[in-house]
């Protein structure tokens, strides 16, 4: 009876681990697609299933920690994670809604450091190139609603943004923008945007956040995500 009772128990623990903490990670062919990472933080936050967060993002190396450091660099740091800005605000964005989180990623790495960054940023943009991708949304056509997030560049959206948004068929879908900038705010690329593509609807409604203020502004994100009321 006692043999069989441990046995028993073993089985419901083993159960019980091995669903906690879980995020779920969809590839193809051995590529990373959309990765959809499911926040258990508060069950009133009803999953929005038709909504993908896209977002492009380059971590910057800094000097030291301190907060004058943060606030220059394009990083934040919550605890021991370091997360490039635009990927912060994708974070909480989905932590508010629910959604799919899909980073934009190239098979290149671009360098972190700024001046550096900056430097390949415009000749990029000189050339009008196009980076290769290393991923790509899988099953794209669940989604209505694409709230996409990038650092302006230049005043212009990053050329990766411009791979992602020239694969990828939105029509019939709205994009929503969320951009970190340096002064520049959005500059054009709503318009940018609208002309890759035509066939979406573009909102104006974007949340622009200077790159030295997102480590402080969790309820500013967290108000206009809730006001574009996407939940179920």
């Amino acid at each position: 009876m006692k043999s069989k009772f441990t046995i028993l128990f073993c089985t419901m623990l083993t159960l019980s681990l091995s669903s906690c903490g879980r995020t779920d990670t969809l590839y193809e062919n051995g590529k990373r697609n959309v990765t959809e990472e499911r926040e258990k933080d508060s069950g009133s936050i009803t999953k929005s299933a038709d909504v993908l967060i896209a977002y492009f993002t380059v971590p910057e190396e800094m000097g030291n920690s301190d907060i004058d450091a943060i606030a220059q660099a394009s990083v934040v740091i919550k605890g021991n994670e370091k997360m490039g800005n635009t990927e912060y605000i994708a974070k909480l964005i989905q932590k508010t809604i629910g959604g799919d989180l899909f980073r934009i990623e190239t098979k290149d790495s671009y360098p972190t450091e700024h001046d550096m960054l900056l430097d390949q940023a415009a000749e990029e943009q000189e050339s009008d190139y196009r980076p290769e991708l290393s991923g790509h949304v899988d099953k794209l056509k669940q989604y209505d609603t694409i709230i996409l997030g990038f650092p302006n560049w230049w005043g212009d959206l990053p050329m990766p943004v411009y791979s992602f948004l020239e694969e990828c068929d939105f029509s019939n879908k709205t994009i929503i923008p969320f951009v970190t900038h340096d002064s520049s705010g959005l500059s054009d690329t709503l318009s940018t945007i609208t002309q890759l593509q035509p066939g979406a609807e573009v909102s104006d409604n974007a949340l622009i956040v200077s790159r030295g203020e997102v480590f402080k502004k969790d309820e500013e994100i967290k108000e206009w995500t809730e006001g574009l009321k996407l939940k179920d």
